[in-house]
């Protein structure tokens, strides 16, 4: 189902493996890299809407005061105030669902690149693309890393595979929490609910895929989640614009 996403990542691994010292891992490396870089505006977005979010919370918390007993008037208020900030409240949602084919997709072009039977070899074998320099007769690609069979789930024969889903699991936990903004204990609002619930379940659906899918995915998962944290801290983003009119950045500069 994912294969008009597979093709064109495999033979782009192909040609990151021909270049690179034909290193499997580097090549998935590389193309991790290209992938945040073509999400880059919307994992920044995603970024700007969570730190006015956190900018935001004194006002959240007046409100709450406020109509903590009208639940309803207070949810309608919350709303107003993100409409005011340009904030979407639900925005964190669209990355995660950019991305979610393009793992998929990702997946299925290292089994390709890997591959495990003939007839995944042979598949792929048609959808090569020729006229790409060094890749024809390159696959299966070398498959070794650490022990590991990149093509192959973590497996207990090999069980200290399964410190990449672990690491899946911590690094996808400490990107979710960067992308949370902080709530108050009373706030009971759907917005904040559920950016609580994906704190939980997001770092846990992609612990589970690292177990159940192939090693070389679980790479990709812990580099992406490496380089967003990295984003959150190290790539400054305009707090200005989508109508907070300057608001947050001079909320900032007082609280300096």
């Amino acid at each position: 189902m994912f294969d008009f996403i597979a093709y064109p990542l495999a033979n782009l691994m192909l040609l990151f493996y021909y270049f690179l010292g034909h290193q499997t891992v580097v090549a998935i490396a590389v193309l991790t890299v290209l992938i945040r870089l073509l999400i880059l505006p919307l994992t920044l977005g995603q970024q700007k809407s969570a730190r006015r979010m956190q900018e935001l919370q004194p006002k959240i918390a007046k409100l709450q005061k406020k109509y903590g007993k009208d639940k309803e008037r207070l949810t309608q208020e919350q709303m107003k105030l993100y409409k005011e900030a340009g904030i979407n409240p639900m925005g964190g949602c669209l990355p995660l669902l950019i991305q979610l084919p393009i793992m998929f997709g990702l997946y299925r072009a290292i089994i390709y690149c890997v591959p495990t039977t003939p007839l995944q070899l042979f598949q792929f074998s048609h959808h090569i693309y020729k006229w790409l320099p060094g890749v024809v007769g390159l696959v299966p690609l070398q498959s070794a890393f650490l022990g590991m069979d990149l093509g192959q789930p973590p497996s207990v024969a090999q069980w200290w595979s399964y410190a990449l889903p672990a690491l899946v699991l911590a690094t996808s936990w400490l990107q979710q929490k960067l992308l949370t903004p902080p709530a108050a204990s009373d706030d009971q609002s759907q917005a904040t609910a559920v950016n609580q619930q994906m704190q939980i379940m997001m770092p846990l659906m992609f612990g589970l895929m690292s177990l159940q899918f192939a090693v070389g995915l679980s790479i990709y998962f812990i580099i992406s989640n490496l380089i967003g944290i990295a984003q959150y801290y190290f790539i400054p983003v305009d707090r200005d614009g989508g109508g907070t009119g300057g608001k947050g950045q001079k909320q900032s500069e007082r609280r300096k």
